[in-house]
């Protein structure tokens, strides 16, 4: 496990690291203009594809279907409905790319319905320069799915940094045009790094795939469970889909620079929710999709993995929440405080942040138990669940950004906020319908309370020491260096008190980089 979640993670970690380059570039440019809010918005529309049909929803239909065939040996026929997939992929990615070009108008009037004039038809270019990119990245995913099942997870994780360099590339060197202009350049970046992001894995797909060939054949072997679980992934990717364009909704009808906020919390927000929750939950699929022997054995098999892999979550993303909330102000600034986005900006997206991070331990959990359903084939479980979760959300949502700031008598901009807010209490009951659901079919599972509080302590107390250090320092102090400064001390601190608290995952990190430093 640990293993596998490292080349998953470390694949993650340049992705997202570059990313966070190209967001702190982007920030540099557009900080919270309305040329930023257009390019942001614009993206939320092909996005849609990406999510309905790319990574999540493959691993959920896929590969276990997929890599239980390898399992039994069946490569051949693994092989066959391989072919399939993609050829149905292509061609579904094809139409709805015509489609989505001729109809982005309308799509902007449900996404953006508060934009106007100028902003509102740079989101239409800028949409139907997207499409295409988005379609090109659905087809990564396909390779994503068949280098996994076969355990080649660091490629195509760290792919996504190539779709990074090139929008980067695309910044500075068109950056002293207008920011309208810039913005186009910007788009036509990303569909050049979505055309790379698909080259760079495609080789090594098909090496592995052997003699593959297009077939609409939807009845070979394995096709028919995939495309009926593929069904209700793509529903529960769409519920999410509309939570997320409800939000954007709201945040289009707040002051300027809401949208764009959203955007940059949610930015720093994914990185440990794709570093520690996904790492895990992506290496075990395969895992626990090959699960073989008696009932009892199989149910035994999952939840000693579910176990460990919660802890293993747990141990990472606590304290990034902890971190969040008590240095986040140095974190936003580390990444986005340059050129146009100023230190307000810094302080607004940090509130932002502090919202989302209340569901961070519940959304990175929920995927490892997401995760233990498709590997049983199971992918209505997660669809009622994430339909209850994205209902309360949108109701709660709605609520807090729309009427509570004026209930409490604070600024229409702390609506944004409380839809952070919203979304993480939705979250929190999306997780435990998921293990209560998953502990009644097949045994008990969850973190002991005595871990948890011992965990929570340590990361408290290290980021606590660390933002006193920081806030100490002297505002000339450049905020980077300040933000280094603070998580080297959070970092030192939180792993010494897990270590002297004998907490396992604190003990396997060191082990493991004691082993191969002595190698070495």
């Amino acid at each position: 496990m640990a293993s596998n979640a490292f080349l998953v993670g470390a694949g993650i970690a340049l992705s997202r690291l570059s990313g966070l380059v190209r967001e702190r570039v982007f920030a540099h440019y557009f900080g919270n203009s309305d040329a930023g809010d257009a390019f942001k918005a614009a993206l939320k529309i092909p996005n849609v594809l990406q999510n309905l049909f790319g990574e999540g929803v493959l691993s959920a239909s896929f590969i276990p279907v997929y890599a239980s065939k390898l399992a039994h040996g069946d490569s051949s026929e693994a092989t066959k409905l391989a072919g399939v997939l993609g050829t149905v992929l292509f061609l579904a990615m094809a139409l709805l790319s015509l489609l989505g070009v001729w109809a982005t108008p309308y799509l902007i009037d449900l996404i953006a319905p508060g934009f106007h004039g100028e902003k509102r038809q740079l989101t239409i270019d800028i949409v139907r320069i997207l499409f295409p990119g988005t379609a090109l990245l659905v087809m990564s995913a396909w390779c994503l799915g068949i280098l996994n099942s076969h355990r080649r997870f660091f490629l195509s994780y760290a792919a996504p940094v190539i779709w990074n360099v090139a929008i980067i590339a695309a910044m500075l060197m068109f950056g002293g045009v207008s920011l309208p202009t810039l913005a186009i350049y910007t788009a036509w970046g990303l569909v050049a790094g979505s055309l790379l992001q698909l080259l760079v894995q495609l080789p090594s797909a098909l090496r592995l795939l052997g003699r593959v060939r297009p077939s609409l054949n939807v009845r070979t072997s394995g096709a028919p469970s995939v495309l009926r679980n593929f069904v209700p992934v793509v529903v529960a990717r769409g519920v999410v889909q509309i939570s997320a364009y409800i939000d954007n909704v709201i945040a289009s009808l707040l002051p300027t620079g809401a949208v764009s906020s959203l955007a940059y919390a949610q930015t720093i927000y994914l990185l440990p929710v794709s570093l520690f929750g996904m790492s895990v939950s992506a290496s075990e699929l395969p895992m626990l999709s090959q699960a073989k022997g008696t009932d009892e054995e199989v149910s035994n098999f999952l939840i000693t993995r579910i176990n460990r892999g919660l802890e293993q979550i747990a141990y990472f993303v606590i304290p990034s929440a902890a971190a969040f909330f008590l240095l986040g102000h140095f974190v936003v600034g580390a990444v986005f405080q340059t050129g146009n986005f100023g230190n307000d900006d810094t302080n607004s997206v940090w509130y932002v942040l502090m919202g989302a991070s209340v569901g961070l331990l519940a959304s990175t959990q929920s995927r490892l138990y997401s995760s233990a359903f498709y590997s049983l084939k199971d992918t209505r479980t997660p669809l009622r669940f994430a339909l209850v979760r994205v209902s309360f959300g949108i109701a709660m949502g709605l609520f807090l950004a729309l009427k509570g700031p004026s209930l409490l008598g604070i600024p229409p901009f702390w609506g944004t906020v409380g839809l952070t807010l919203a979304a993480s209490i939705a979250a929190w009951i999306e997780f435990a319908l998921l293990r209560r659901r998953f502990n009644h079919r097949v045994g008990l599972t969850g973190m002991h309370r005595a871990y948890q509080m011992k965990v929570w302590f340590a990361a408290l107390l290290a980021c606590g020491v660390a933002a006193l250090v920081a806030y100490s320092l002297p505002l000339t102090l450049h905020i980077i260096l300040r933000a280094a400064i603070a998580g080297g001390i959070a970092g030192v601190l939180y792993l010494g008190v897990t270590l002297a608290l004998r907490l396992r995952p604190a003990q396997e990190l060191v082990g493991k980089v004691t082993r191969r430093l002595g190698r070495r």
